[in-house]
């Protein structure tokens, strides 16, 4: 079974979606990595004073005083593929740069619909690199291969269904046991840790393990 190591290992890029900002000392911690902004998400680093790396996406959400702002610091990648967003721009262009190990900030904040667009996105490129995102302190991770994790005794951790997964738990308050989690049928939100090690065996499927982030470290299945 793999280990889920939630410390030790570096992100390789951080990207910036149109949502709610974290708190800066996340930015400061991982001053080290790349940050890229998807589009708009400059407006809204720049109200912050910070500076991405990169801005992505077809540039068309940016005014004149962010494009001043950003004018000898950041690089602009224009794309202007029209049959997908710019949180998949981002990851195209993290990917080509070789930088697969990604955080995601901003996942929510703005209309409904691009908030479940970005979920639609993060579930098609999760197989291929191995993504975290950051919301309100806790890290949301995309699995799809049974696993162990060291946590804190008490700490909340979810398994969301993507869209189904027949699983199998140890360590939880309320354990599954060949049971099958399903969107619009039964999902396993809000579980509680007892000891200090969470044991999840995926039969079938994927999921997204939810549990407290680890900042400055990246999420690592070996």
């Amino acid at each position: 079974m793999n280990t889920l190591s939630l410390e030790g290992t570096q992100f390789d890029a951080i990207i910036a979606l149109f949502g709610d900002v974290p708190p800066l000392s996340v930015f400061e911690q991982l001053a080290h990595v790349p940050l890229i902004a998807a589009d708009g998400a400059a407006s809204s680093l720049v109200n912050v004073d910070v500076f991405p790396e990169y801005v992505v996406g077809d540039l068309d959400s940016l005014d004149g005083d962010v494009l001043r702002a950003l004018e000898g610091i950041s690089e602009f990648v224009p794309d202007p593929d029209q049959n997908s967003n710019d949180f998949e721009k981002s990851l195209r262009f993290a990917a080509a740069q070789l930088w697969q190990r990604v955080l995601i900030v901003g996942m929510h904040g703005g209309d409904l619909e691009h908030t479940l667009n970005n979920w639609s996105v993060l579930k098609k490129f999760a197989p291929s690199m191995p993504l975290a995102v950051l919301d309100r302190e806790r890290y949301i991770i995309p699995v799809s291969s049974s696993f162990t994790v060291a946590v804190q005794p008490n700490e909340l951790v979810s398994l969301i269904p993507q869209p189904e997964a027949r699983i199998s738990t140890k360590g939880l308050q309320w354990e599954l046991s060949d049971e099958v989690l399903a969107l619009g049928v039964r999902e396993g939100a809000r579980n509680i840790a007892v000891d200090g090690k969470v044991e999840v065996v995926i039969h079938e499927g994927s999921l997204l393990f939810c549990c407290d982030a680890r900042i400055p470290w990246s999420p690592n299945l070996i």
